[in-house]
């Protein structure tokens, strides 16, 4: 199954998340998407699972981790604040910190899948689960930069992300469960990304929990298996 094949479901997914973020407060929680229903109790804002698809995920011996794909808020300005031009980030500034973010992202569910007992695999196969996510609606507080030589650090305050994966056969495609969920940073916290490697607290704390939450949703079906 080609990389395209896989994100086109994810992308129309974004999509009706980015509808949903515009629709009023007083309309009903989705209780149902795309088949997919709605749990009670999810550790994360929103987790839908298709009917009766827990009996495959606990089929799934091993787990294929996608790239992530990271996109900022539409309302995020970088430059709003800063006055100096030496001080601005330009584009490819901006698409450093997403590579950085999408890096962190991926090291913190891999060692957390690793410490469950998670078997990680690099190709699609019989047994083999396949999760897809995206970081969107990234929006970084008051960002700074300081030049020293050759190299850039980037601070700033907390912000906010939000978090959507998707569960599928890795083989056939099928979509078993999706979860959406958004995190924001502490208001004394700082994110910092370094020479173009992320090292915030506060982003890795949220990345953490998104990872927990599925290692912990998985266990807790293959207890309930045994």
């Amino acid at each position: 199954m080609s990389g395209t094949h896989v994100k086109i479901p994810l992308v129309l997914a974004l999509g009706a998340l980015l509808l949903a973020g515009c629709a009023t407060t007083s309309q009903p929680p989705k209780t149902e998407w795309d088949g997919l229903v709605r749990q009670t109790g999810s550790r994360l804002n929103a987790v839908f699972v298709r009917p009766n698809a827990e009996e495959e995920i606990v089929a799934f011996r091993s787990v294929l981790l996608d790239p992530v794909e990271v996109s900022f808020a539409r309302d995020f300005d970088p430059n709003r604040r800063t006055r100096s031009p030496a001080q601005r980030l330009n584009s490819e500034d901006l698409v450093a910190i997403q590579n950085n973010v999408a890096t962190l992202f991926r090291e913190v569910f891999r060692d957390e899948l690793a410490s469950g007992g998670y078997q990680l695999v690099e190709e699609p196969g019989p047994d083999t689960l396949r999760v897809t996510a995206a970081v969107v609606d990234l929006f970084i507080n008051a960002p700074d930069t300081m030049t020293a030589g050759r190299s850039r650090t980037y601070t700033a305050n907390s912000g906010r992300m939000t978090l959507v994966v998707e569960l599928r056969d890795s083989v056939t495609g099928e979509l078993l469960a999706r979860a959406v969920d958004t995190r924001s940073g502490r208001g004394t916290g700082t994110w910092t990304i370094s020479n173009r490697v992320t090292n915030t607290a506060d982003a890795r704390r949220a990345i953490r929990v998104w990872a927990s939450a599925l290692r912990q949703g998985l266990d807790d079906l293959y207890k309930r298996a045994g």
